[in-house]
């Protein structure tokens, strides 16, 4: 699509202005103005030395420009430098070997920043391409901005937000009564491709409220996020060719670097969530640095969409949701199969870790969420009815009901680590926007514990529960990384307190020896965490399990035990889940295999076949045993099927094995084996079989049809 400059703007030709729901923007150029005058002062004060960035001004500390400073590199390299001149993307240049066209951001002295911005004194340096969670995250927020920008121009709608996701970005733009036609989608992506190959470079500039508030006069969404998020003296302005976002950063250099770009839906959306009455749209997009991977991001979604665990979930019989409970799964008996045996697993785990399983409430007063500090922060996510004249509200998490049962009797140092684990039925009040499939539920249930430890034994308590992780997810076939979550703004507590709590998770980390990272703010609001992320056959990551450190919900509910010299001491509370919401690792496990299930875990485990109808009974007394030992058999009685299409049908169905009867195997007791990759096994006698299917299923290993 052909464009054009004009007044600092960039105007899209021919099929753009048919969109258009308003003029052009009147003030465009005077806030492009105002925005590269406080710009250049603030380069001036950066050659000058005086910034009021983060560790500028002559009191900071921050050596003066021009001074020699030491860049230390990963694997011990170090390189010289000068402070305020020298920037990460000369230092990428100058290392060579392709980093300056791969760096996308830089991680200085543990903080990102942009590849652009001049290093202030010695620094660790670390340079991030598309490979890292950072370098993505940085990718699609700068994508997210061209796609806002051309939004803008297309439309001559305002840009409310523009933000990254975990696999992509999206824009809310206002356009009053007009709504983004899917049809108009094409034209949108020409239009965002047109502007980033123009190569708009991303200009920072840290600016005071009062800056910020003259920058966005004219955007009342804008104002309205600066003064609910903005508490700082000052917040990051970037600039990408008429566009101006309050945005935190960083950011690419240049929009060149975006090579391909696709946009997915557009949808409604509101500003501020569904109780606001100004009605957005909602378009959401991906976007790479070369056009192979945009391809193979799409093969990759074929692929997932092949197996989608609603699909999978609807032709293997599984699970279904109903209008009548939003948000609720229905699971069949093949569906609930599978979510017991995870919940058995986890059971043999707890025996053999010194868990004790409880049963608690589903039904509170909120004097109980108002105790644990949860109705503050989570009251808006939580199911509350009235009963006569009671306020009552159904449970979104354990922890506080373990807590009165930790505080019902006196309790001594001797009881701890005291290990409570509860499979008790969670709801949730999601969004109905936000209901998909099994991976976000109203109703769920989650393997959830608490430990209530002493300070001595906590280092021991997060290296087990580090271990339970480690040996669950290698059953189930999957590779994790671990961050660690820091506190986040509105914490609980004292700073002192968290400091303590972050340094004992970070020292079990370092002693764990797996890679981990730092996930600045995070944390929840009692305490500092450890997500596990793990990751999948298809590469994609989940976040599932987590392990959390709690010195604040001791303090609200007034634990305490009796120590063995005779003081009274808090214990130190540990939250921790390995599956996360069983519903959830359900759809995760569904979508890795493909619906082609372990042995230990498949709601098909076997289809028995007779030859001929004269042998159906032998089969079906073939069925009930293998189903009096509980396994999942079926029988395939369709008399006008050949045996070849049984046979094909059952592999289809994706059934571990296929038992096959006639006249020899009834009357020497036996059955004919084949995989569900048409392995023919050959004949064996139904009790030897039986037997090493159980060994097989007991020992959950993971290519059962492979070890027969």
């Amino acid at each position: 699509m052909p464009s054009t400059r004009a007044g600092g703007r960039l105007l899209f030709a021919g099929a753009a202005r048919r969109h258009r729901v308003s003029g052009p923007d009147p003030h465009l150029s005077e806030r492009l103005r105002l925005f590269q005058q406080l710009r250049a002062a603030q380069q001036q004060r950066d050659e000058a030395g005086t910034g009021t960035g983060t560790g500028t001004g002559t009191g900071s500390g921050r050596p003066p420009p021009g001074t020699p400073i030491r860049i230390a590199l990963p694997g011990g390299g170090c390189l010289p430098g000068r402070a305020l001149q020298t920037t990460p993307f000369q230092v990428a240049t100058q290392l060579g070997g392709g980093l300056a066209k791969a760096a996308l951001v830089a991680r200085v002295n543990g903080t990102l920043q942009d590849l652009d911005r001049p290093l202030e004194s010695d620094t660790d340096l670390e340079l991030l391409d598309f490979s890292t969670p950072e370098g993505r995250a940085a990718f699609w927020q700068s994508s997210a901005c061209v796609l806002g920008a051309v939004a803008e121009q297309f439309y001559g709608a305002t840009l409310c937000s523009a933000q990254a996701t975990e696999d992509g970005f999206f824009c809310d733009v206002h356009m009053g009564e007009r709504t983004v036609q899917r049809g108009e989608l094409p034209a949108l992506e020409d239009a965002c491709d047109t502007f980033a190959r123009t190569g708009h470079r991303f200009e920072r500039l840290e600016a005071t409220r009062q800056q910020l508030a003259e920058l966005f006069k004219h955007n009342s969404f804008q104002l309205q996020q600066i003064e609910e998020e903005v508490t700082s003296p000052t917040a990051t302005v970037y600039r990408c060719g008429p566009l101006l976002q309050l945005c935190h950063g960083p950011l690419l250099r240049h929009t060149g670097l975006i090579a391909a770009l696709r946009i997915l839906t557009s949808s409604a959306a509101f500003w501020r969530g569904a109780g606001s009455r100004q009605s957005l749209q909602r378009v959401a997009a991906v976007a790479f640095p070369s056009a192979q991977d945009l391809a193979a991001w799409q093969q990759a979604q074929d692929e997932a969409a092949l197996r989608d665990h609603r699909r999978i979930g609807r032709e293997q019989e599984l699970f279904f949701f109903h209008k009548l409970s939003p948000g609720s799964c229905f699971f069949l008996p093949r569906g609930a199969h599978v979510y017991n045996t995870l919940v058995d697993f986890i059971r043999s785990e707890y025996r053999a870790r010194g868990f004790c399983e409880v049963v608690t409430p589903n039904v509170f007063s909120p004097q109980l969420w108002e105790l644990s500090g949860h109705w503050q922060h989570y009251s808006t996510h939580m199911f509350s009815f009235t009963a006569g004249t009671e306020t009552l509200s159904l449970k979104p998490m354990n922890c506080p009901a373990h807590c009165l049962m930790f505080a019902h009797r006196p309790r001594s140092w001797r009881e701890l680590p005291l290990r409570l684990a509860d499979f008790g039925v969670l709801h949730r009040n999601e969004p109905p926007s936000t209901l998909t499939g099994l991976t976000r539920v109203r109703r769920f249930q989650q393997d959830d514990a608490h430990i209530f430890c002493t300070l001595e034994q906590l280092e021991g308590e997060i290296d087990a529960c580090l271990d339970f992780v480690q040996t669950v997810y290698a059953t189930l076939g999957f590779s994790f990384r671990l961050a660690l979550a820091t506190r986040p703004p509105g914490f609980l507590g004292d700073p002192e307190t968290w400091d303590r709590a972050e340094q004992q998770l970070e020292r079990s980390l370092r002693a764990f020896g797996q890679p981990w990272e730092l996930s600045l703010g995070d944390g929840a609001f009692y305490g500092p965490k450890i997500d596990i992320r793990i990751r999948d056959a298809l590469g994609r990551q989940h976040q599932c399990g987590t392990i959390q450190l709690d010195f604040q919900m001791p303090e609200r509910f007034e634990l305490e035990y009796a120590s063995a010299t005779g003081g009274v001491v808090r214990p130190v509370l540990i939250h921790r889940a390995v599956l996360g919401s069983v519903e959830r690792m359900v759809a995760v496990l569904a979508e890795s295999c493909g619906g082609r299930w372990p042995l230990w875990l498949s709601p098909v485990q076997a289809m028995v076949i007779p030859q001929a109808p004269e042998v159906e009974d032998y089969a079906r007394e073939v069925q009930a045993v293998l189903r009096g030992d509980g396994m999942m058999a079926d029988l395939d009685g369709d008399a006008g099927a050949t045996l070849a299409r049984k046979i094909r049908r059952a592999q289809l169905a994706h059934y571990n094995f296929q038992l096959v009867v006639g006249r020899r195997e009834r009357a020497h007791g036996t059955v004919s084996v084949r995989t569900r990759d048409n392995r023919q096994l050959g004949e064996h006698d139904l009790h030897r079989l039986l037997q090493r299917l159980r060994e097989l299923r007991d020992a959950r290993v993971p290519d059962a049809e492979e070890q027969f």
